[in-house]
């Protein structure tokens, strides 16, 4: 996840004297990854990098907690400045008599809101409108405004509802049912799938798909007088379902399913009180309702000097392991070279083991400060798997043959697959619902989008499709594909076929046989022997020539050494032989007639002329002795006879 941030909001939590650049490339070094920095006017931009276990950072808040412990390393001074809230509302309670609440816990941990009277919609101060669109959020008004600034700056995602929109004045938190209908802020329907966590009103209407976006029917607009201030927490795995078989991909979705910090609720809901107060003129209630049945109870890890020394390889003080751990807040308790550390609750997700421990230490200390060594022992002399090297020898081989090796998507449409293809539970949309059982939709998609851009092209791919097996996962086949277009003739394709098999030492013969997704007529079986290793023919209702095998069967039919034959003394012979044939002929069958005569050790065939005039090139050759004329004579004269008795086929003199 990727946020952008303002500097000069940063040091509204961080003070130090670094520069823009010192800050991104020091917390770049031991913490999250400044991408770059831009200057906007008198101000400058972070892009930061955060990872996905990392959602603590994904607050400015949580930016300047991690510069503070990192720059000093670095011999920056810098400070955390706490947040300060000015006339914090104590009364957290359980039960208000503005709402009417019922909550399923386990879809939503905590559970707060408080009720802002006379609040006056209008727009934000620039300070607040600069710093939202710095961030990349569009500022809309003070009410809506203040929900966004304070998921900025926290991480904790805020929702405001108009108040006199909630019918009774009731809500239900509850799984949503198959069916269901929900009109969210942006305009868009949903039709919901069931168990998707909702908010039902007094009179049943649904006003929030949680965790998501809210719903139009309680949306805050310029008649708003009443605001309730809505700050929460949920089941990560619900809201990560919803939002991926939706494919509402939001800011708050993208926080909610990581797991948000219960503490950071009563922060959020008391920042944003005093926003409230500062830009709209609302009075809060004196109550703040809070359903917060489980607390966040305090986290133990048990580690060791002796466990730290030998896993970073250096030996650290007590005191400055302190330091660093303390400075992310972290409390440490020493017995003897015994340490226990107390984890905080904004990272009670992420860190849970002894190895956890060791990370922030090293990290905070500097990966780069850690010694390396050159490994040491011999070179290993163990060939690469077998397989591997079957796989890049046929890459090679079609790079040498003019081919371009793509990389498609393993998710196709419902037209490409059948009716034992596996579905998708959660697809993005209709393009991606299955997984392909064949690399030919793949294929064609990519040349469909390539066939403006050059006349003629062959384009390859080596990737696995998916069978499905009753009650197992699918069995995962390794494929090649290809396919060309622009190509003169089907004999120059089927051509470069017969030399990748050739270069494998891999004998086939091509089979006439109707195939789905061919042309009527124009689709081969590539077999060895018995066994159908692959395909080749002309794709319906395309230009394209499509080629497909079972990189596992042609894996095991190819010698691992191939071997070769000494180069004869003896010269061979050459001449060529035109027939004209009849219509409809295999071309192919009359190569394997002349291939099974004595003495025959080549053949190859030109291209057509004159309808059905076929040349015939033939090398004829003994590895004991020089043939003779009336050698060769006798069989070119059993080639003629059987290709006019077999195929109906006359020398053309």
């Amino acid at each position: 996840m990727d946020i952008k941030i303002l500097d000069s909001w940063l040091r509204d939590h961080l003070v130090t004297k670094a520069t823009p650049a010192e800050v991104a490339k020091y917390l770049s070094l031991c913490g999250p990854s400044a991408e770059r920095v831009e200057s906007r006017g008198s101000d400058f931009v972070y892009n930061i990098e955060i990872t996905t276990n990392r959602i603590d950072e994904v607050g400015i808040y949580g930016i300047a907690r991690e510069a503070s412990a990192i720059l000093p390393r670095f011999g920056i001074p810098a400070k955390l400045k706490p947040i300060n809230i000015k006339d914090k509302v104590p009364n957290l309670v359980p039960k208000v008599d503005y709402l009417d609440v019922k909550v399923d816990s386990k879809l939503c941990p905590r559970f707060s809101a408080v009720l802002i009277k006379n609040v006056k919609v209008g727009d934000s101060p620039k300070l607040i409108k600069d710093r939202l669109e710095a961030s990349g959020i569009r500022a809309i008004n003070n009410v809506v405004d203040i929900s966004n600034y304070i998921m900025l700056e926290l991480g904790q995602p805020v929702h405001t509802f108009d108040y006199d929109k909630i019918a009774g004045s009731k809500m239900l938190l509850r799984e949503s049912r198959k069916g269901e209908e929900i009109e969210t802020l942006d305009g868009k329907k949903f039709i919901l799938p069931g168990g998707d966590i909702v908010i039902e009103d007094g009179e049943g209407n649904l006003i929030d798909l949680c965790g998501i976006m809210g719903g139009e029917a309680s949306a805050i607009d310029n008649e708003t007088e009443n605001v309730l201030l809505f700050v929460q927490t949920y089941d990560p795995t619900k809201i990560r379902k919803t939002s991926m078989h939706l494919a509402q991909r939001t800011m708050a979705a993208t926080i909610f399913e990581k797991g948000t910090d219960p503490e950071l609720v009563s922060t959020a809901i008391f920042s944003a009180i005093n926003l409230f107060k500062k830009l709209t003129g609302g009075v809060p209630e004196k109550n703040i309702l809070n359903l917060y049945p489980n607390q966040y109870k305090t986290k133990g890890i048990s580690t060791s000097l002796k466990f730290i020394y030998e896993r970073l390889g250096v030996e650290i003080l007590k005191k400055d392991i302190t330091t660093y751990l303390n400075a992310l807040e972290f409390k440490c308790n020493w017995k003897g070279n015994a340490l226990s550390v107390e984890v905080p609750s904004f990272r009670a997700k992420d860190v849970n083991i002894e190895e956890d421990v060791l990370e922030e230490i090293a990290r905070i200390y500097g990966y780069h400060n850690l010694p390396s060594r050159i490994m040491s022992g011999e070179i290993p002399t163990h060939p690469a798997s077998p397989q591997f090297a079957f796989e890049a020898k046929i890459r090679n081989l079609l790079a040498g043959l003019a081919g371009t090796e793509v990389y498609t998507l393993s998710l196709v449409s419902k037209p490409d697959v059948d009716e034992k293809s596996l579905k998708l539970k959660n697809p993005l949309g209709s393009d991606t619902e299955y997984l392909r059982t064949s690399l030919m939709p793949s294929l064609v998609a990519a040349a469909l989008t390539n066939i403006s851009m050059k006349d003629q092209f062959h384009i390859f791919e080596l990737s696995n499709v998916y069978i499905s097996k009753v009650n197992d996962l699918p069995e995962e086949r390794l494929m090649l594909g290809g396919i060309f277009f622009g190509y003169i003739n089907y004999r120059d394709t089927k051509g470069v076929i017969e030399a990748l098999l050739g270069k494998l030492d891999i004998s086939v013969t091509f089979i006439s046989e109707e195939q789905k997704g061919f042309d009527a007529s124009k689709c081969a079986i590539i077999k060895s022997g018995p066994e159908a290793i692959g395909k080749i023919g002309f794709v319906e209702n395309t230009d394209f020539i499509y080629y497909e095998f079972d990189i596992e069967k042609i894996f095991k039919l190819a010698p691992i050494v191939i071997k070769f034959r000494e180069i004869s003394k003896y010269p061979s012979q050459e001449e060529d032989i035109t027939f004209v044939v009849p219509e409809k002929t295999e071309i192919g069958k009359i190569v394997d007639l002349i291939w099974s005569k004595n003495l025959v050790q080549g053949v190859s065939v030109g291209d057509p002329y004159n309808g059905n005039n076929f040349t015939f090139h033939i090398w004829y050759h003994d590895d004991g002795k020089t043939l003779t004329d009336k050698e060769v004579e006798k069989v070119r004269g059993e080639i003629i006879s059987s290709a006019k008795t077999k195929f109906g086929a006359q020398v053309k003199e």
